[in-house]
């Protein structure tokens, strides 16, 4: 009874660090997306105008991505398990605190302290569940792990609509906190801890990018109501591309850096990474806009808008594995670099076609065209960035490719409202419809660039690679990237 099961069977433990990781997991990937189809609520609770709602938006996936790295090292540190409660316990808080919030800016203030929770909690959850998994039964529960965190994306929308209209829009906060405070004791009781010996902390880093970002996204954020030439906006970009310059010259000549720039010398890392991150800033720009159009222009409810954008958050539950399939079969970089010219399709398709009376028949179409193309990317992403780089630098390499994609949301929200409150407004549907249209062209743009960089992957991965004089193992056979 004892003996080691052959079968595909999961053991105690694992599963314990199964459920806990990907119940974690959930909770964070679902905060990125849970709040868009409550910011009309919000607004109407909160008040705040165009600015605040970004900031409710960015403040999480902002901190998130700059802190993301970071917390991964923590952990590797001073105990993966431990920190990763800590990073929980931090999430749960502030979750409470934004249900709690009395005006918009501790909305705001909770959301960025949620985010810095999520950036020690979400790296922590791989590494746990990967040293709690035999290798033989790895990939069977990185995948269930991978669907359920897609589960998250798709489901933010409707849930954070349906909790707004049949409760209020503070539930979807409060959703995390008995979820947060039954995870705590019991990955004290059922994860085991592990440290990485000699792992090193980046402060320098951490704070040049963190800086260099906000100062960024702030000028972004603020450039229509402040006026690009005004001095907070010229000095948030200033300030900011400095210490984002500052960071890069870190990260070439640092012994130990967060990010180590030799990585984007491969033009695969540096494409598939682009990618991510114009992917991220087309798609979450976008759907910030739509969800709220859907409700204040088509004039659905909270739980209706939710559905409706199912057949785009939804669709990778549906398409994934057959992308994963046809990924294996043809590699994957074609399917990459189709699935996100897809998507610039469905944005491109939605911005012909949006008008104050557009009917939900003539916007299913670039719905599904969009999800078919986020599952296409989703699907072999991983496995292609995993290719450009050497197993040794994987860790890294993973967590620099989840920042950026945060990154990427965090600009797509501050770049595509920027041009939709410069070309229209809150004033009327027209005048809605005005500032969406020409902000889903930017998009698009955004998206279609990202499929031509995916392209910048060389159909040989160099990981595959023998270095001269070696015979190639098992072991370094890594699958090509298309």
């Amino acid at each position: 009874m004892h003996t080691q099961d052959s079968g595909t069977k999961l053991r105690g433990p694992a599963v314990w660090a199964l459920v806990l990781t990907g119940v974690a997991s959930f909770m964070a990937a679902l905060d990125n997306l849970v709040v868009t189809t409550a910011l009309p609520a919000i607004r109407a609770d909160l008040g705040g105008g165009l600015e605040d709602l970004e900031w409710t938006v960015n403040a999480y996936t902002l901190t998130f991505a700059v802190l993301l790295m970071f917390g991964a090292a923590l952990g590797d540190r001073f105990g993966r398990r431990r920190l990763f409660i800590a990073g929980l316990a931090v999430f749960t808080g502030a979750s409470a605190a934004a249900a709690l919030s009395p005006g918009i800016d501790a909305l705001i203030a909770a959301r960025a302290v949620q985010g810095v929770g999520a950036a020690v909690m979400m790296p922590l959850t791989l590494t746990l569940l990967t040293a709690a998994v035999p290798a033989a039964r790895r990939g069977m529960a990185l995948g269930i792990y991978g669907a359920v965190t897609g589960l998250a994306v798709a489901s933010g929308p409707l849930i954070g609509g349906s909790l707004t209209e049949h409760i209020s829009w503070q539930w979807i906060f409060w959703l995390n906190v008995p979820t947060g405070l039954a995870l705590i004791p019991l990955a004290r009781l059922r994860l085991a801890e592990s440290t990485a010996p000699g792992a090193r902390l980046d402060v320098p880093g951490t704070l040049l990018i963190s800086g260099g970002l906000f100062g960024i996204v702030y000028a972004l954020v603020n450039a229509n109501s402040e006026g690009w030439t005004s001095a907070p906006v010229l000095t948030g970009l200033t300030l900011g591309s400095a210490l984002v310059a500052g960071f890069v010259l870190h990260g070439s000549t640092h012994a130990n850096p967060m990010l180590p720039m030799r990585l984007f010398r491969d033009r695969g890392f540096l494409g598939i990474n682009l990618a991510g991150l114009l992917m991220f800033l087309g798609m979450f720009g976008s759907i910030f806009l739509l969800s709220q159009f859907l409700q204040g222009v088509a004039g659905y409810s909270p739980t209706e808008a939710g559905l409706r954008m199912l057949p785009w958050t939804g669709m990778p539950m549906i398409v994934a594995p057959l992308a994963g399939i046809l990924s294996d079969r043809i590699g994957g970089r074609p399917v990459v670099a189709a699935g996100l010219a897809f998507q610039a399709l469905g944005l491109g398709w939605f911005a012909a076609i949006l008008s104050t009376d557009v009917s939900y028949a003539a916007q299913l179409p670039p719905l599904i065209l969009s999800g078919i193309g986020m599952a296409l990317y989703f699907a072999p992403a991983a496995n292609v960035l995993m290719s450009t780089v050497r197993p040794a630098d994987q860790g890294k390499a993973s967590g620099a490719n989840n920042a950026l994609r945060e990154l990427g949301g965090a600009l797509g929200v501050a770049v595509l409202a920027s041009v939709f409150s410069a070309q229209g407004g809150y004033e009327s549907p027209q005048a809605f419809t005005d500032g969406t249209v020409p902000a889903l062209w930017i998009g698009a743009g955004a998206v279609a660039l990202a499929a031509a960089l995916a392209l910048l992957v060389p159909r040989r991965s160099k990981t595959a690679q023998v270095p001269a004089g070696r015979t190639a193992t098992a072991p370094e056979k890594v699958p090509a990237a298309g």
